[in-house]
């Protein structure tokens, strides 16, 4: 693509959630609504883990991590998606920095998922010598893991990103600032930049997702060596609300950054789960499929724990 000015641009127009006409407001209440509640179900998550001493365990502290994360994720993307209804332009470098978080955040929660899985793999696994290997300072490293992972791989990305040359064209055809939707703005070929975030986003999201199935190879067949049905059930209910979330979290992050870019009404639906809709499930799923969080919650509200 050839451009007559190179210089960067100072801000880039955002197309905006396609809504039909007459559905501004209801749109604008659901993604208030929305982003609202992530915050409130994900602070009320570490709220619990924090009050009851019953959950200071590993499981949780990674709960907690995922929880800030969730929210970060949600504060990144919904604010500017509800502004976007009456003002469609952001700055150069709130873009920048959108793509920056939000790739970090991804990222971060691809090896959070993968940490959780890791956990999940040594309690039921390995019970014995699971204080030893999930002690609190090996939670500290992996949690600070998962977050330098994350920002350094979002600043490999984002500086190849804006690294490339921009022209007059501003105009980005999706409802925040990502990668897909940026790289179309370079006045220069991008067929290799492509490939190499292509490899690289592939390369991190398809690790992260083989180690945790491994990890559920290994859990289920020590699940099923279990004698008492009553284990069995027990170390399933452990499992089954994170093996749940990373599910959802993955199924439309597949579909979002592994597939070719196309604009149809999909990819919008796509980013509003990814974006509005997993956060908020999170604190749902870990809240009603676990027992211990079910007995905090109602700790938490002064009711009857039982």
């Amino acid at each position: 693509m050839e451009c007559s000015n190179l210089s960067a641009p100072n801000e880039f127009i955002l197309s905006g959630f396609p809504y039909p006409q007459g559905f501004k407001l209801p749109l604008l209440l659901f993604f208030s609504i929305m982003f609202v509640l992530t915050l409130s179900g994900n602070s009320l998550i570490i709220l619990m883990v924090i009050y009851d001493l019953q959950l200071h365990k590993p499981m949780y502290w990674f709960l907690c991590n995922l929880s800030i994360l969730d929210m970060t994720l949600s504060a990144v993307v919904v604010p500017k998606v509800i502004a976007g209804f009456n003002e469609k332009i952001i700055s150069f470098s709130g873009c920048v920095s959108q793509v920056f978080f939000l790739n970090s955040v991804g990222c971060t929660e691809c090896f959070l998922y993968t940490v959780m899985a890791y956990d999940r793999f040594l309690a039921i696994c390995k019970p014995l010598h699971y204080g030893n290997l999930m002690s609190l300072k090996a939670c500290v490293i992996l949690s600070l893991g998962t977050i330098i992972g994350g920002t350094l791989h979002s600043a490999f990305q984002s500086s190849l990103t804006f690294h490339l040359p921009y022209g007059e064209n501003n105009y980005i055809d999706y409802i925040f600032c990502d990668i897909p939707s940026i790289l179309k703005l370079a006045c220069i070929e991008i067929h290799v930049i492509e490939m190499i975030i292509i490899i690289d986003m592939g390369f991190v999201t398809i690790t992260c997702f083989l180690l945790i199935l491994a990890s559920y190879a290994y859990i289920i067949t020590a699940i099923l060596k279990i004698s008492r049905s009553e284990g069995r059930h027990r170390a399933f209910s452990t499992c089954s609300a994170h093996l749940t979330v990373v599910i959802i979290y993955y199924l439309p992050l597949f579909s979002r950054y592994l597939r070719p870019a196309s604009q149809d009404i999909m990819e919008s639906v796509v980013c509003v789960f990814y974006t509005t809709i997993t956060p908020l499930l999170n604190p749902i799923i870990y809240t009603l499929r676990n027992k211990e969080m079910k007995t905090a919650l109602m700790k938490l509200w002064g009711g009857n724990p039982e």
